[in-house]
């Protein structure tokens, strides 16, 4: 008797899946990121060049 492997649950799938995790993660850091900085400059919060750096 044949095992039917589906796609999604394939390795290959997996780890796509996975990395693509992991970018979304990091786009929504950034975003996050962006988004407190826009907020502290329209509320004229300085912001110094050290802790955008970080």
């Amino acid at each position: 008797m044949k095992t039917v492997q589906y796609f999604w649950r394939h390795p290959l799938a997996e780890q796509v899946r996975k990395e693509g995790r992991v970018e979304g993660r990091e786009e929504g850091r950034e975003a996050c990121r962006r988004m407190v900085f826009l907020l502290l400059q329209s509320r004229r919060i300085p912001v110094s060049g050290t802790a955008r750096a970080h």
